[in-house]
């Protein structure tokens, strides 16, 4: 199971959100750049990264720490929040990211992902898939839509996709635990490389989705407020220890 340590920026700071909520904010670094440098030397092999500016501005905003982080490591990294056209995919490409997250506009214009995968490659595009109660959410998470993460999922499959991160929203930096079985579910019903994201505390967690055949782990809160031990979690999930 890959792991991804996520470093999510606001105000180039590194940040945490609880619930996805903006006014609900702890500042752990000043410089993202470092913070990806720590998790490296702790032996991760992809970073997840996150401009929550940029995801509710709707463009990337926080250009300036992307670009640190890129040339701060040399693992692969897969960045979301505010890409929302062709040209800000390649823009980030170009700049050195490895996988960009789709999520807003996979929801209001399916066809463009199918556009991304076509132009970029399946392998440089993933549908962002954020939900709450199973619908999916927009925008930064402030709008709820009609339509069923599952569905969406089935729909990005048909396009060609094969990365999802799934984020339940609920779940999200409470350290309350990953929404195990719907995660699952999406793995199965799909076949996709769905990535877990939100709400994972504890090593245990991480044994629930590893056993579940779930793909791949993002860690947020558990290892800023030091509930994971990076190292000890890469030897076991990623190396088989």
């Amino acid at each position: 199971m890959q792991l991804y340590p996520a470093i999510d920026m606001k105000g180039g700071k590194c940040v945490r959100l609880t619930q996805g909520l903006f006014d609900n904010v702890k500042v752990y670094s000043d410089t993202p750049a470092d913070m990806a440098k720590l998790w490296v030397s702790q032996g991760a092999s992809f970073l997840h990264i996150v401009d929550l500016d940029g995801a509710l501005a709707g463009r990337s905003v926080n250009e300036d720490a992307i670009r640190a982080i890129v040339s701060s490591v040399d693992v692969p990294i897969q960045l979301g929040g505010g890409i929302r056209s062709v040209e800000a995919v390649k823009n980030m490409l170009e700049l050195g990211i490895t996988r960009c997250i789709i999520g807003t506009r996979a929801v209001e214009r399916p066809e463009f992902v199918k556009e991304l995968v076509a132009t970029f490659g399946a392998d440089r595009i993933v549908a962002g898939v954020d939900a709450k109660n199973g619908m999916v959410a927009v925008e930064g998470w402030e709008k709820v839509s009609s339509l069923s993460a599952l569905d969406l999922c089935l729909q990005m499959k048909e396009f060609g996709v094969k990365h999802i991160v799934y984020t339940d929203i609920s779940k999200d930096g409470t350290l309350t635990g990953p929404n195990v079985e719907y995660t699952k579910l999406l793995t199965k019903q799909t076949g996709l490389d769905v990535i877990a994201s939100g709400g994972v505390s504890c090593m245990d967690d991480l044994v629930r989705l590893n056993d579940s055949q779930i793909k791949g782990a993002i860690i947020g809160k558990a290892l800023y407020e030091k509930k994971i031990s990076l190292p000890d979690a890469v030897a076991r999930f990623e190396q088989g220890e």
